[in-house]
């Protein structure tokens, strides 16, 4: 009898010795407390889970004649941890709390609590028996979304989107959900539209979401001389050029930790494609006139009005180049396609410029079914001359901008589309001629290649404009929506390149 009382014993002693390491493996700290009068709990077991939950030993744990975790909760989590509990003893069920504990270290962290009651047969709870578990990180990432949306609750309250931006429709809470999702990571970010869509504004949105502690660079790439690109992008060193008297940090040193956008990017030449190319993959350069390699931690994100796959086919742009951009595509919607967001923008500006006067409901119907070729840009500039002069001036005989295609592969991105057949920007083809001696297409045509007729369409389109607008430079450039650069290296193509008369 003695000898079967001993084989007993070692095999509930293994059992337990088992348990007890099945236990100290679980990736939170298993306890047991014993039930005391009141509702008292006193903590009898801990696994050694609480080294990585409590930073604290078993044996630390437990020295305390009460329970250890409750003197670390915080006081204002301790009511509800222990109502919790009373009310699932109460009704025999199990129980899931989450606290917060304060640790040695004054650290906090979140506890997510699970456990239940262990009665005796006179239905007395005796022991409470559960799981703790170190959820700081899950939590704090809980909390980080309910702050977000909070402050996007009260951005669309005030203006119907995110941030500076203005719009609810349909394509704008698509673009806001792209933002939102760019926001989350680090990846690069292409931004495609038209001119006046607000590129610069959804860049900074993206940066400020975030929450990257560095600075926000902005760079117009069309608007610096080809020859000081380089050093505008990575600096240069004393004496490394005539005029250089001083060492002088470049874009990619001052948007360290934080953002550079460049806005126009199809304008970079392939030289420097390739040097920015090298910089994104290893987050290094070297300075012009300078043999030291320095490094650059930045987040890019990029913006065009063209379709970049498109200038990879023509060799303007290299491939890897763009593949290492074009990352995450956001695609801004033209005002034209979102007019239901017109009175929110009219609104909004007039809330900044301080008018209070509202719109009479003619002008504002005017403005809704205006084409808005310049979108929310040419709209801020009409109406600060409405307001200036008292009269609305709209360019009625302004077409629309042509249909923009920034697929990167076939059907991979959206498409968007053009405006209502009243605003449409070429007129169809009635076989005559159009402003007397530009046609728009010409029996000729019919018997050509596609890629030879759009670009013949191409060319009358900017001869067009040319003729529309006096032959100025700058006005036909913002007509056509491209930069200067664009439409210089355009009429070279097509050998227009001495029609401006002035």
């Amino acid at each position: 009898m003695e000898e079967a009382y001993k084989s007993l014993q070692k095999r509930l002693n293994e059992m337990e010795a088992s348990h007890t390491r099945l236990l100290n493996h679980l990736p939170g700290m298993a306890y047991r407390c014993v039930v005391e009068r009141n509702y008292e709990y006193r903590m009898v077991f801990a696994s050694k889970g609480c080294e990585r939950v409590l930073e604290m030993t078993v044996d630390e744990v437990l020295r305390d004649p009460t329970n250890t975790v409750e003197l670390m909760t915080y006081e204002e989590d301790l009511t509800n941890m222990r109502n919790a509990i009373h009310e699932a003893i109460i009704r025999r069920e199990s129980y899931e709390i989450f606290y917060r504990v304060r640790l040695a270290s004054d650290e906090t962290r979140w506890i997510w609590d699970q456990g239940e009651g262990v009665f005796d047969s006179d239905g007395n709870c005796i022991f409470l028996e559960g799981i703790m578990m170190d959820v700081t990180v899950h939590k704090a990432r809980e909390i980080e979304l309910k702050r977000e949306n909070r402050f996007l609750r009260t951005s669309v309250s005030n203006t119907g989107g995110i941030s500076g931006i203005v719009g609810n429709s349909p394509p704008m809470q698509k673009m806001y959900g792209l933002i939102m999702k760019a926001a989350k990571t680090d990846a690069s970010v292409i931004l495609y539209g038209e001119t006046g869509v607000g590129k610069d504004l959804a860049a900074k949105t993206i940066h400020e979401m975030s929450g990257v502690k560095g600075r926000y660079i902005p760079v117009n790439c069309a608007a610096i001389p080809e020859q000081l690109l380089e050093s505008e992008f990575f600096g240069h060193v004393k004496g490394a050029f005539s005029g250089a008297s001083a060492n002088r940090p470049g874009y990619l040193a001052v948007a360290d930790g934080g953002t550079l956008f460049l806005d126009e990017i199809a304008e970079l030449p392939l030289n420097l494609q390739v040097k920015l190319l090298r910089a994104l993959e290893s987050k290094s350069y070297t300075p012009v006139g300078s043999n030291e390699v320095r490094t650059s931690n930045f987040r890019l994100i990029s913006a065009t009005n063209r379709n970049l796959s498109a200038l990879v086919k023509e060799k303007t742009m290299r491939a890897d180049f763009f593949y290492r951009i074009h990352v995450l595509p956001i695609v801004l919607p033209p005002l034209r396609e979102r007019r239901e967001d017109i009175p929110l923008l009219v609104n909004n500006f007039a809330k900044r410029k301080g008018v209070t006067k509202p719109l009479p409901q003619h002008v504002m119907r005017k403005l809704v079914d205006h084409c808005w070729p310049g979108n929310v840009r040419e709209l801020y500039n009409t109406l600060e001359n409405y307001w200036a002069i008292g009269e609305l001036v709209l360019a009625s005989d302004t077409p629309c901008p042509d249909i923009f295609d920034f697929s990167p592969l076939e059907g991979q991105m959206p498409r968007t589309t053009s405006a209502p057949a009243s605003d449409t920007a070429m007129p169809r083809d009635t076989g005559g001629p159009m402003d007397g001696d530009i046609h728009v297409l010409t029996p000729g045509l019919t018997r050509v290649s596609l890629a030879d007729t759009k670009d013949e369409v191409e060319k009358q389109r900017i001869l067009l404009a040319l003729k529309q607008n006096g032959w100025k430079k700058g006005h036909t450039a913002d007509m056509l929506g491209v930069t200067m650069r664009t439409l210089q290296r355009k009429l070279k193509k097509y050998g227009i390149g001495n029609a401006f008369r002035s």
